[in-house]
């Protein structure tokens, strides 16, 4: 009756192993100390070399503009009312115009650089020498290098095509950049000389975009008027001076744009003076001329009453006049929309409409915001610019609106004021008519006095209010060099993720190389993957003997050999015969290792002992015993042979060998033969244990041929060799009942390391109609001859007949 062997079915995988990783990781030590070695060096490279960057930090306080009551009220009325933003006030510090203002008060036109041993670095504020460029330079940003020889001389490089030798204060005449090199006052010519430098001329375009770039600028709150400004480079003494400078530009800019509306008042009054002055002189030379040739100097008493009426009407007519004449000076002047920055303020003049002051005051405030952030080239995609383009546009708007009304109302004044007047000229008919044109001089006179003194008086106000204007801005804290803060290496960080990373490398890699291991690396996969009994762990040989079982039989080695022939006793021990088969999966896991030791170890027990080298195609035995195999199992089979002629004595007491012969052509045909069997009969009644070295069974067919001979069948995994796939064939072979015994033997096991990874991966096609992971064209591999063996000790003598 058949039996019946349950198929089996591999065990779920449980959860995440600690112990499992900690023994992987505990073998690779190694790795990680290398590992954290060559990050530590890299970031101590990183920290050595790379060139220190700092950064310093400096605060403003930005005040809000004071506004009168109406003011004011118009900002709570119009949406558009005049205010700082500090949205503005950052665009505006960060603008070409700033950038360009301030460095035009600094000298950073021109980077000059010392070559050390280990990097260059930034000379500033003081260099031993300067450089003074001809107004023709136009290499800009080439890099000039400068070494200084004795005899007051120095050479000037200039990429690897321009070498020349000048002395010290002569002019280097190459054609495209010209320029002259003397020493600073306080350098020492004698330090200099052997040392390099380099220098380079900055574009001052490109050096205002960079500069305006490195500047950040951050408020304290979403509501706080302080803005802090840091900047980073190289050289703290340099961003410090930087940043300060403009600072005070920007506070100076401030104070001469809130000082525009006087100047602008001032030069547009002045333009005034000039008429009325001329008209003052004018009139004042034709009365001094009449009242000579009249001998007139008194008016009569009816005389002084008109005049007195018609003066005080003529300056109701100068005021309405003035006012109007200024509505049509704005109207005319906003309609170019040029230069609205310098539209004068109403208030100028003595017009207190509380609304088109506040449209001025607005209107030239955006413009002057716009000025200042216009100066990009990315100004039109700017949203703040095209918010205040909005803004403007709905000021100029209401402001058009407004002064339409005011002209029309101001027309209508002026022709009540003049209709009074004509009234009070008809009086003046009754006067004399030398009265009457003293009379007429005199007004005129009057009123263009007046308006001079209207006019100086404005002057005089303007004036005053310019020079007791003050910044409404100030500065916090100036950067200052003792506050830089290096950022650049961060020593302490690049240490912290060089060991850090120097621990996570290896410990990823363990996990990658897990993750797409497919070889037997530890016990318990085996026994998750297989129910066949594990009977032998076997070491890893570190002798060059391939037989270390006899020549060191006290090792760890011969211990593991000793345990799997216990094992193997009480397997057998209700056996009638004792033929062990060894097999494998694929070539070098082992199994001829195994045959060969478990042969010697069993011998060593005073059993008698027959190792066959059944691999017929591969033939292993002759050559660890050092044979003779010309005669051997094939020879035997096809008849050449007899029985005592192929049976062989070695020098290992009781431990005889069978080598395999000449290689067949046909080796599993011999092996299918009657002679086979009666070769195997007649050994296991004359030896206690005969032991079967066959070839690899995912090759060919010949193991499977001869396990049915066998009463136990030995399947060799190797420790990170073996694939996975060959616990599944195992599995299979299990199932055959024609395979009695199926064990396990475990071999190259590192006992220091239980949970190791396996370092190669390969894979096979199995044969005789199983395929397991593919072990195509291993065939080839396994035919392929052994490498050159040192010579070994002969462990073998010819059996007595």
């Amino acid at each position: 009756m058949t039996e019946h062997r349950e198929q089996y079915k591999p065990e779920q995988e449980e959860g995440f192993d600690i112990k499992k990783l900690l023994y992987k990781v505990l073998g690779r030590w190694y790795w990680f100390i290398l590992s954290v070695l060559i990050a530590y060096t890299v970031s101590w490279l990183i920290n050595r070399y790379t060139v220190p960057q700092y950064s310093v930090n400096a605060s403003l306080i930005i005040n809000e503009e004071k506004k009168s009551t109406a003011e004011l009220l118009v900002s709570v009325l119009d949406r558009y009312s005049p205010r700082k933003n500090i949205e503005n006030e950052i665009a505006i510090l960060k603008s070409y115009t700033m950038a360009a203002k301030t460095l035009k008060q600094l000298d950073f036109d021109i980077s000059y650089y010392v070559v050390g041993r280990i990097r260059e670095s930034l000379m500033y504020p003081n260099s031993p020498f300067l450089v003074i460029p001809d107004s023709s330079v136009v290499a800009y940003g080439t890099r000039v290098d400068v070494t200084f020889l004795p005899d007051n001389q120095c050479q000037i490089a200039i990429g690897e095509n321009i070498k020349e030798t000048i002395q010290v204060g002569e002019k280097f005449k190459y054609p495209s950049f010209p320029f002259t090199i003397v020493l600073n006052k306080n350098a020492n010519y004698d330090e200099l000389i052997g040392k390099k430098f380099f220098f380079i001329i900055n574009n001052f375009n490109s050096l205002v975009n960079r500069y305006r770039g490195k500047v950040t600028l951050t408020s304290n709150d979403k509501r706080g008027t302080v803005l802090t400004l840091t900047i980073s480079g190289e050289n703290s003494q340099k961003e410090v001076d930087y940043v300060n400078t403009l600072m005070d530009v920007y506070i100076q800019n401030g104070l001469e744009e809130k000082n525009r509306t006087s100047a602008n008042a001032i030069q547009f009054i002045d333009e005034q003076l000039g008429f009325v002055t001329d008209s003052l002189k004018r009139t004042e030379d034709v009365m001094q001329n009449f009242r000579t040739s009249n001998k007139s100097f008194n008016f009569s008493q009816e005389g002084n009453i008109v005049l007195d009426r018609l003066t005080t009407m003529q300056s109701e007519k100068s005021e309405v006049k003035r006012q109007l004449d200024y509505y049509e000076y704005l109207r005319n002047y906003i309609a170019d929309e040029i230069d609205l920055n310098k539209t004068v303020a109403p208030s100028v003049i003595g017009i207190g409409d509380p609304v088109l002051n506040s449209l001025v005051n607005e209107l030239t405030a955006l413009s002057t915001e716009k000025m200042l952030l216009s100066h990009s080239s990315s100004s039109e995609k700017n949203p703040v610019i095209k918010n205040m383009n909005i803004q403007i546009t709905s000021i100029l708007t209401s402001l058009r609106e407004n002064l339409k009304q005011l002209i029309a109302s101001t027309n209508i004044a002026l022709k009540d004021v003049d209709d009074r007047i004509k009234q009070v000229e008809r009086e003046l008919l009754k006067l004399p008519v030398t009265e009457r044109q003293l009379l007429n001089i005199q007004r005129e006179y009057n009123m263009n006095n007046e308006i001079y003194n209207f006019l100086l008086k404005k002057r005089a106000d303007a004036a005053i209010s310019k020079a007791s204007n003050v910044a409404d801005n100030k500065v916090l804290d100036y950067a200052v060099v003792q506050n830089a803060v290096k950022i650049a290496p961060k020593t302490k960080n690049n240490r912290m993720i060089a060991i850090a990373l120097g621990l996570l490398i290896p410990l990823a890699l363990i996990f990658i190389m897990d993750f797409f291991n497919q070889t037997v690396t530890d016990l318990q996969e085996i026994k998750s993957s297989t129910t066949i009994p594990v009977v032998g762990m076997i070491g890893h040989n570190n002798e060059e003997s391939e037989v270390p079982v006899a020549e060191n039989p006290a090792s760890p080695l011969s211990e593991s050999f000793r345990a799997l022939r216990t094992n193997l006793h009480y397997i057998l021990r209700d056996k009638p015969g004792k033929i062990i088969n060894v097999t494998s999966t694929v070539s070098g896991e082992g199994k001829t290792f195994i045959s060969v030791n478990l042969a010697a170890m069993i011998a060593h027990s005073g059993k008698k002992v027959l190792l066959m080298g059944l691999d017929l195609r591969k033939p292993k035995i002759s050559r660890i015993f050092n044979v003779d195999n010309q005669e051997g199992i094939s020879t035997y089979l096809i008849g050449d042979s007899k029985y005592d002629d192929i049976i062989r004595l070695t020098n290992i007491n009781n431990l005889y060998i069978a080598t395999s012969g000449p290689v067949p052509p046909n080796p599993a045909e011999l092996i299918e033969t009657d002679e086979m069997r009666k070769l195997l009969e007649i050994a296991g009644a004359e030896f206690d244990f005969v032991i079967i070295d066959t070839p690899p069974v995912a090759v060919v067919v010949d193991s499977l041929l001869l396990a049915q001979y066998a009463d136990v069948n030995i399947f060799v995994v190797r420790q990170h060799l073996s694939s996975k796939d060959s616990l599944l064939l195992a599995n299979d072979l299990q199932q055959r009942p024609e395979i009695k015994g199926l064990s396990l033997v475990v071999n190259d096991v590192s006992h220091n390391s239980a949970y190791g990874f396996g370092k190669y991966r390969y894979s096979y096609n199995y044969g005789y109609g199983y395929n397991y992971g593919g072990y195509a064209g291993y065939y080839s591999e396994y035919m392929k001859e052994d490498q050159p063996k040192k010579p070994r000790k002969r462990f073998f003598s010819k059996k007595n007949s």
